[in-house]
Parts: C-alpha cells; sequence; structure tokens
C-alpha cells in the first residue's frame, strides 16, 4: 500500500513569543568579530526586544489605517 503525502498547508503560522526571531549564530558571530563575546541571556533580550519593535510597528500601522508593515513604522 502506498501512502499519500498529506498538502503542505500554505496559512501563515502564528509566531509564539517564546519563538526566536533572530539567528542566534548570526548575532554571536557579529558579536565575536567585534572583539566581544556573548552572554547566555543576550540573544534571548535581542528576540524580546525584536518582539517590542514589531509590536510597536504594527500597533503604528493599525492606527494609520494601513494593513502593510513599513519601514518607517520601525
Amino acid at each position: 500500500m502506498v501512502k499519500k503525502k498529506a498538502a503542505k498547508k500554505t496559512a501563515i503560522k502564528k509566531v509564539s513569543k517564546s519563538e526566536m526571531l533572530v539567528v542566534t549564530s548570526k548575532v554571536k558571530a557579529h558579536i565575536k568579530s567585534k572583539g566581544m563575546m556573548t552572554s547566555t541571556n543576550a540573544v534571548g533580550a535581542l528576540n524580546d526586544k525584536v518582539y517590542q519593535m514589531l509590536d510597536a510597528a504594527i500597533a503604528r500601522t493599525q492606527a494609520n489605517r494601513r494593513s502593510t508593515v513599513k519601514p518607517q513604522d520601525l
């Protein structure tokens, strides 16, 4: 019996607040390239800041009655 593959869903997955938006290895590499070290909590704190920035940008976008987040919203 041959199993059929399920169709891929194209819906956008809702991102939880705990999901990482930043690439840890890239952040650490950038910090290391500047001659510094990265603490264990630094990347998590950066991720939290990114969420805050995005939430603020979304609020500004909605206040301007748009549905597209633009660079000026950030």
